[in-house]
C-alpha cells in the first residue's frame, strides 16, 4: 500500500480529515469502524446528533463553524474530525463474492467530487466495492464524504499499488472487466456477459491507459447522442451501473 496524501489545509488533513453537513456525520457517527476525534457543532445540531461519550463537542455559533471547512461548505451546524478508515484489501473484496456482482474499477480518477458520487453510486446500485490507484486517487476528505453523502462509511474503497495487476487478480476471481470508452464499437449492453462484472472507467479528459485498456476483456461505450462528446466520469458510472446491475 503506498502512504496516503499529506495536506496542510485548515479543513483538516488525509490523516485527521474533518467531516461536515449532517448526513456526512451522521453516518460517520453510526460507523462502528470510525474513530471520531472531535467535533464541534451549533446548540440545535448538538441536541439530535448522538456523539460518542469519550468525543468533546464545542459549542460554537454556525459563522465560527465556517472556520473548519472549505469557503461556502454546506456544514449544517455540525463538523467533525476522524481518522480515515482502515484499508480494505483487494484478496478480501475477491474472496467469495456473490454470483451476481459489481465491481468498479477507477484508472486515477482523482477529483474529490466525483468520487464522492461514485461512491454514492456504488452504494445505490449493490457494487460490492470500488478499486483505486492509491497515488492518483483522493485522500478521504469532507468533499468526499459529503459528495458521497453517506456512502463512504458504508462502501469498501481499495486502494492498490499497481492497477494492471489489480484488473489481473479481479480476473482470477472470475470478474469479467469492461473498460468504458466513448470510441469503442461496443455499446455496453452487448458486452455484458458473465454474472460477474468489473466495470472500468477512466478519467475525464484523458480516459482509461493504454495499459489500463489491455488489462480489459471488452471495451464499449455508453450509447449516449452526438449531442455532447462525453458524460461526467460519475454520470458514467452511475448510468453503467444501473445497466449492469439491470440485466
Amino acid at each position: 500500500m503506498g502512504k496516503r496524501k499529506k495536506s496542510h489545509q485548515s479543513h483538516g488533513t488525509a490523516n485527521r480529515p474533518r467531516f461536515w453537513g449532517k448526513h456526512a456525520v451522521s453516518a460517520a457517527l453510526d460507523n462502528p469502524d470510525r474513530k471520531v476525534l472531535k467535533a464541534w457543532a451549533t446548540r440545535e445540531a448538538a441536541q439530535f446528533m448522538q456523539f460518542p461519550q469519550d468525543v468533546a463537542v464545542t459549542i460554537a455559533e454556525a459563522p465560527d463553524l465556517g472556520r473548519f471547512v472549505p469557503a461556502d461548505a454546506p456544514h449544517q451546524g455540525v463538523v467533525i474530525e476522524v481518522e480515515p478508515l482502515e484499508d480494505a484489501w483487494l484478496d478480501e473484496l475477491l474472496t467469495s463474492p456473490p454470483e451476481r456482482a459489481v465491481l468498479l474499477v477507477l484508472d486515477q480518477v482523482t477529483d474529490p467530487h466525483n468520487m464522492g458520487a461514485i461512491l454514492r453510486s456504488a452504494a445505490a446500485f449493490g457494487a460490492i466495492g470500488i478499486v483505486t490507484q492509491d497515488r492518483h486517487s483522493p485522500p478521504e476528505s469532507g468533499v468526499v464524504a459529503k459528495a458521497a453523502s453517506g456512502a463512504l462509511e458504508r462502501m469498501p474503497w481499495v486502494r492498490v499499488v499497481n492497477l494492471a495487476r489489480a484488473l489481473e487478480e479481479i480476473a482470477e476471481a472470475g470478474f469479467w472487466r469492461i473498460g468504458l470508452a466513448g470510441d469503442a464499437d461496443t455499446d455496453l449492453k452487448d458486452a455484458l456477459g458473465p454474472d460477474r462484472v468489473a466495470l472500468v472507467l477512466g478519467a475525464e479528459g484523458a480516459g482509461l491507459r493504454h495499459n489500463t485498456r489491455e488489462h480489459c476483456d471488452a471495451v464499449a461505450r455508453l450509447p449516449i447522442t452526438d449531442a455532447i462528446e462525453s458524460l461526467n466520469v460519475s454520470n458514467a458510472a452511475a448510468v453503467a451501473l444501473y445497466a449492469a446491475t439491470a440485466r
